[in-house]
């Protein structure tokens, strides 16, 4: 894998961040490593068993669509549909291969223009996107325009499966990275935007992640979080702490309200911190698929009652906050 990562590893080097370039390659090695992921071996096979196509379109926006059906033959579709399987479940979509739809889970385009009307424009801009999966709001980011986009997450998976969907675009400036945010260097200060989309409920420590996030931020860059809330009457201190699990998950810790978790913003030291957005996820929102075939939102929540989680928690609502550092 580290041969996809030379033209980002050569962009770090000519910045302040060259020393960390030196250290990612290693970095790389061990999020990948097959003592870690067995299946790792058979995931890069499939990537590596990709046909090589020349799409005549990539469009971004206001999905991911990458070439016809008529760019390729028959055997190219084939395999390519074979070799996306491969990788089954997607979460994070969907995506249009040459005509080959991968229907994720999650409508993450649904979420995308959600925010996009209250961030700053990311023309020109760095982007760091936290936990972004198969980097979806990564290669979103980049068709806004931004010079250099970074995504981190731990799972091998949803990097293999953002290196097949880049392999289709090219070597455009956007890479994923099978890293978590505290394997990052401390005080980077070097993005303008900084993204964090359904990670916080995941932390144990949600105010030492705000805290990390500030710090991948140059001065007057912009954080956007979205997160799971719970309705708390306009009350600051409310916040949920699941004694079991979470809509059957079972690494979710706190769920504040907004006005809560405005608080928090603050407390770290973020400028106008603000809600955006607030959704209440539905079934057409995230769902089960071909292409995700195990249980979703509906299997999550209450049979007699959507508005509640199948323990009795209140159904998922999520906000969207800007923050400006």
């Amino acid at each position: 894998m580290l041969q996809h990562y030379q033209t980002l590893l050569a962009a770090l080097a000519t910045t302040e961040l060259g020393p960390w370039a030196q250290q990612l390659p290693q970095q790389v090695c061990r999020g990948l490593s097959i003592k870690r992921f067995g299946d790792i071996p058979n995931w890069l096979l499939a990537l590596n068993h990709l046909p090589c196509t020349q799409p005549s379109f990539i469009h971004y926006r206001p999905q991911i669509d990458i070439g016809a059906t008529t760019d390729c033959d028959s055997d190219a579709l084939l395999k390519i549909d074979q070799q996306l399987r491969a990788l089954i479940p997607w979460r994070k979509g969907p995506f249009t291969v040459h005509g080959i739809k991968v229907d994720s889970e999650w409508r993450s385009d649904w979420k995308w223009e959600r925010l996009l009307p209250h961030i700053k424009p990311l023309l020109g801009k760095t982007v760091l996107d936290v936990g972004c999966g198969n980097g979806y709001h990564c290669l979103r980011s980049f068709g806004e325009g931004a010079i250099q986009v970074i995504g981190v997450d731990p799972s091998p998976r949803c990097v293999v499966q953002f290196y097949m969907i880049k392999h289709f675009i090219g070597n455009i400036p956007v890479d994923v990275l099978p890293l978590s945010l505290e394997q990052l260097p401390t005080k980077l200060t070097f993005f303008d935007t900084t993204f964090s989309m359904g990670v916080l409920y995941h932390r144990r420590s949600p105010i030492d992640h705000l805290l990390a996030l500030k710090s991948t931020l140059k001065p007057g860059g912009q954080l956007i979080l979205e997160t799971l809330l719970i309705e708390g009457e306009g009350k600051e201190g409310t916040v949920l702490v699941p004694e079991g699990r979470y809509a059957k998950m079972r690494n979710v810790w706190f769920l504040p309200s907004s006005n809560t978790l405005i608080g928090w913003l603050k407390k770290c030291g973020f400028k106008n911190p603000r809600l955006v957005n607030l959704n209440h996820t539905t079934c057409n929102e995230q769902r089960t698929t071909p292409w995700m075939q195990f249980h979703s939102l509906a299997q999550f929540l209450h049979p007699n009652d959507y508005r509640l989680t199948m323990e009795g928690h209140p159904a998922p609502i999520r906000g969207i906050f800007i923050a400006d550092n």
